[in-house]
């Protein structure tokens, strides 16, 4: 198991958003949370980063697993879009954090950024400016950065927010093959239909409550009737 929350309230100063929260991810899980407006996504996802205090219950990684090597795709904001860098640069960013006192990159490093932008299909683009690419090839560099920050975590907040049906797709499609090569996924997304296609499990929340469990289950509750998404 990597995290798991029983009993977990979520909110702000000025009121819990959603309670009695409980799941748990283990290993190579592809978990999406869903739900309609308000119920507290986004929030939850600041909660395990560690961004947001809980206000019941807590979120807690298991002993041998560093929680500060997840790897984060926020929703995309208009100052990342125009953010003055190559594409390559913005890729080796993602090990910043992991370098303490270390100020250059090593063969590793560098090799495994290449392995990854291969990977992601953007190694034709390392030298072009960030700024300039489309909004599809911005969230691809974004996430290969959120790759190069991790071990085999990655955190997603409704990454195809705002971009086309055909990113999306494909998107969600280079997603899964990820989550097949073994890193373990969680996604926020209000793609109802999609994510109970590519996920393995399904977070619901609901201000009265919470379903968790597979993605199968889902499908089969009424829990799949009632709840229609929405963006966050």
């Amino acid at each position: 198991m990597i995290l798991s929350a029983k009993k977990l309230s979520i909110g702000y100063s000025d009121g819990i958003v959603c309670k009695d929260i409980n799941f748990c991810v283990n290993k190579g899980d592809f978990l999406c949370i869903i739900g309609e407006n308000g119920t507290g996504k986004s929030t939850l996802i600041k909660t395990i980063l560690g961004l947001n205090k809980s206000i019941k219950g807590e979120i807690r990684f298991s002993e041998d697993y560093d929680a500060q090597r997840v790897g984060y795709l926020p929703q995309i904001s208009e100052m990342q879009k125009d953010f003055p860098a190559t594409v390559k640069e913005v890729v080796m960013s993602g090990f910043v954090g992991n370098k303490k006192w270390k100020l250059f990159f090593n063969k590793a490093e560098k090799k495994l950024a290449q392995d990854y932008m291969r990977n992601i299909g953007i190694a034709d683009l390392q030298k072009k400016s960030f700024r300039e690419l489309s909004g599809g090839q911005q969230q691809r560099v974004l996430l290969t950065r959120a790759l190069c920050s991790t071990d085999n975590l990655l955190v997603l907040d409704e990454p195809t927010n705002g971009l086309d049906a055909k990113f999306t797709k494909s998107f969600y499609s280079l997603l899964k093959n990820l989550n097949k090569q073994g890193i373990t996924i969680i996604m926020v997304s209000h793609n109802i239909e999609k994510v109970t296609e590519i996920s393995s499990h399904i977070l619901c929340l609901k201000k009265d409550g919470c379903f968790f469990g597979t993605s199968a289950e889902y499908v089969e509750s009424e829990n799949a009737q009632t709840v229609s998404g929405g963006a966050q």
